[in-house]
């Protein structure tokens, strides 16, 4: 497993889709990393020798925004979008999703799990309602 920028990248897998699981690297930027470092995209990440490695670092470090800064400026995106208050802000705050879906349904990865509001009937209903709290 070669270490490029602190992540370990899969040795295994060609290097075109190694690259990926660099954050902020995805299909498009990978294939143009390979091109800027004069790399094979088709070779093995695990046949990169240091020299390779060197030129893979030096084109993500001076081209690209990826790892810790890109989670930084995004984080303080979604922190100046709570501050001034904006639809998107408040959507953030409350958990809930953001770019225009549906929330009478589908929206439970946002939402969390489904609570019960209102009247249960029935004594094994209340006794599941009350064990899943």
């Amino acid at each position: 497993m070669p270490r490029v920028l602190g992540i370990d990248i899969p040795g295994r897998k060609k290097l075109e889709y190694s690259i990926r699981y660099i954050y902020g690297v995805g299909p498009t930027l990978s294939k143009d990393i390979c091109k800027k470092a004069k790399l094979d995209p088709n070779m093995k990440a695990d046949d990169l020798n240091d020299s390779d490695i060197q030129r893979l670092v030096s084109v993500l470090q001076n081209d690209y925004r990826i790892e810790g800064d890109l989670r930084r400026e995004v984080s303080s995106n979604i922190r100046r979008l709570i501050s001034i208050g904006s639809y998107r802000g408040r959507r953030h705050r409350a958990g809930l999703p953001v770019r225009g879906q549906r929330t009478k349904t589908n929206a439970r990865t946002r939402k969390g799990s489904k609570r019960t509001v209102g009247v249960v009937r029935g004594k094994e209903a209340r006794s599941a309602v009350k064990a899943a709290k």
